[in-house]
């Protein structure tokens, strides 16, 4: 099948490899992204696979909490200078105040919320029209705590990355800003390693598996050593990407789980909103000048 400019820009960005290099995983996996990253990765190209979403569309993400609520959400925008204008910034007070007040279920929950001044979808498209601007709500989240149970919660460059944490144990408003800070800086995508989905456990086994078969260093090791090896590069893969296992970013060498430990509090739940990620911006002219290069 025929490789894209575009497909090996993203691997590309993905990964941090060249774009030949790129262009060759994708050819050779027949297209498929995630195969190619895994490719990259045993011929020691790339060593990480951080599906990270491309930071691309514009608008800010908020959190907000009242009582044993919090709401997080995300408007786009055209431009970042959009997000900056007053109008805008009224809209997601509005929006902020009707989710705290009618906790939807969903988005289309939310959109048909009644305000003053029409549905909240009435105010998207009252917005888009004298702003000059696309305007779209993105996604919204309700998360309910419980007494005993706190929040913490973070806003970073002024709601680029929003950042809500649940915490049970001995409540702390200061712990709790900061595992809220921890989370916006550090992007975790699961409390600890117990809560990461067996398929993809599984996954990354058999890759580690086949990159240890080609080390000669563990030629002739007992099965168990092996067993030992190879449980030990999963945890670490997975390390980055599990709060518990992450550095604590305000300790010395300390681990999150370590931090929490002493100060007698455990993390229920996080949610981490950045603004735009996953959504694609458009190319310009990046893919003629990539498509270029590889004919050349």
């Amino acid at each position: 099948m025929a490789i894209t400019a575009q497909q090996v820009k993203e691997l590309r960005e993905r990964t941090g490899a060249g774009m030949m290099d790129c262009k060759k995983a994708l050819t050779a996996t027949e297209g498929d992204m995630d195969k190619a990253i895994d490719w990259l990765r045993e011929k020691g190209i790339a060593k990480a696979a951080k599906k990270e979403g491309r930071i691309a569309a514009e608008g800010l993400t908020r959190v907000a909490t009242e009582g044993n609520t919090a709401v997080l959400f995300e408007v786009n925008s055209e431009t970042d200078f959009v997000a900056k204008n007053e109008q805008f910034l009224g809209l997601l007070d509005t929006i902020q105040a009707a989710l705290l007040a009618n906790k939807p279920a969903d988005l289309d929950a939310t959109n048909a919320i009644v305000t003053e001044n029409g549905t909240i979808a009435d105010l998207i498209v009252s917005a888009t029209a004298t702003i000059g601007e696309k305007i779209s709500l993105r996604r919204v989240k309700v998360v309910e705590k419980t007494d005993d149970q706190f929040f913490g919660a973070y806003m970073h460059n002024g709601g680029k990355i929003s950042a809500l944490v649940v915490l049970g144990g001995k409540e702390d408003a200061t712990v709790a800003k900061n595992i809220a800070m921890q989370i916006a800086s550090m992007k975790p995508e699961y409390v600890s390693q117990k809560d990461i989905p067996a398929a993809i456990v599984e996954a990354e086994k058999e890759l580690q598996m086949r990159m240890m078969e080609q080390d000669p260093k563990l030629a002739g090791k007992p099965e168990k050593v092996l067993a030992g090896i190879l449980q030990g590069k999963v945890s670490k893969h997975f390390q980055d990407v599990c709060l518990m296992d992450q550095e604590y970013f305000l300790g010395d060498k300390q681990k999150v789980s370590q931090f929490l430990k002493e100060v007698q509090a455990n993390v229920v739940s996080f949610t981490r909103y950045e603004t735009g990620e996953g959504i694609e911006k458009r190319v310009d002219n990046f893919a003629e000048e990539v498509m270029a290069q590889i004919k050349g």
